[in-house]
């Protein structure tokens, strides 16, 4: 029916969609998201290398306190505030102690996190679900805060910098040509059942790009021969493609699209650095081996 307001109204236009991707995403917010993100890894590295260590300080929490809301939702029982602290004590004994800081203190960590949840129900309560909830835990504490102790073990050798340059350009590069030869050429699903989007086509330019990315900071940026670059690249896109394929199967068990709603376009901070957490286990290995 017509309007017959008086006053001449007209109707209001439709509402525009959100441009999103071929993965359902926000593609401007993503974009400007990662641009952001992107800008301050690259000015913290140049101009205050150290403040990394921090950067990762910061960030380990966050997707800790994601992962274990989530888990919570589903009805685990996970002891947080040991998860949290021993977390922090992985990242910062690094500074001081190197490696051994790392391990000593997800050691202390998990030894911690048993006892808390064995007496979260008091002593003369009997602990439900025990082994799933500490299994859980330690999975965590593995996964996201001692993951990124090595990611902050790159940057305390004199080329610290380029190392975390090595290990961003690599991951970086993998996700544009996996995404660029995704949607493409993308015919051949690689595993459907765990992530419906992942392609080997996609997986093949992931590889190119990846290993050209780790190639080109290992030589303009750490000054070490380009067949560095290609063990480093190809163990790069493995360990971000699995990190990747690892968070998605989580959150099918969970049941949910993303680990949390910090970052627009991509999710919460873990969806980010699903990728990252274990490739820069495979930089410090390969970058400590080689370079």
């Amino acid at each position: 029916m017509a309007d017959t307001d008086s006053g001449g109204s007209t109707p209001e236009a439709p509402e525009q969609p959100v441009k999103t991707s071929r993965a359902g995403r926000d593609l401007p917010a993503a974009i400007a998201v990662s641009l952001l993100l992107g800008g301050t890894i690259i000015a913290i590295l140049l101009l205050a290398p150290r403040l990394w260590v921090a950067l990762v300080a910061a960030g380990v929490p966050v997707a800790t306190h994601e992962v274990v809301r989530r888990l919570r939702d589903a009805g685990y029982s996970i002891p947080v505030l040991p998860l949290l602290v021993g977390g922090q004590a992985m990242i910062w004994l690094t500074w001081p102690f190197g490696p051994a800081g790392a391990l000593g203190g997800f050691g202390a960590t998990v030894l911690v996190c048993l006892i808390w949840r064995l007496l979260s129900h008091g002593l003369q309560g009997q602990p439900i679900n025990y082994l799933r909830d500490v299994s859980v835990t330690i999975l965590i504490a593995a996964w996201i805060p001692l993951c990124g102790a090595f990611a902050v073990l790159l940057i305390y050798p004199s080329d610290g910098y380029a190392r975390v340059f090595a290990l961003m350009l690599g991951v970086t590069f993998s996700d544009i040509g996996g995404y660029t030869a995704g949607v493409l050429f993308g015919k051949h699903r690689m595993v459907p059942a765990i992530s419906p989007k992942k392609s080997w086509e996609g997986f093949a330019g992931s590889l190119v790009c990846g290993t050209t990315g780790a190639v080109i900071a290992v030589v303009f940026l750490m000054h070490k021969p380009a067949w560095v670059g290609i063990p480093l690249g190809v163990m790069l896109v493995l360990t971000a493609t699995l990190g990747d394929l690892v968070e998605s199967q989580v959150k099918r068990d969970l049941g949910i699209k993303d680990m949390g709603t910090l970052l627009p376009g991509h999710g919460g901070l873990m969806d980010r650095i699903d990728g990252v957490l274990p490739s820069s286990v495979a930089t410090w290995i390969v970058l400590t081996l080689l370079a």
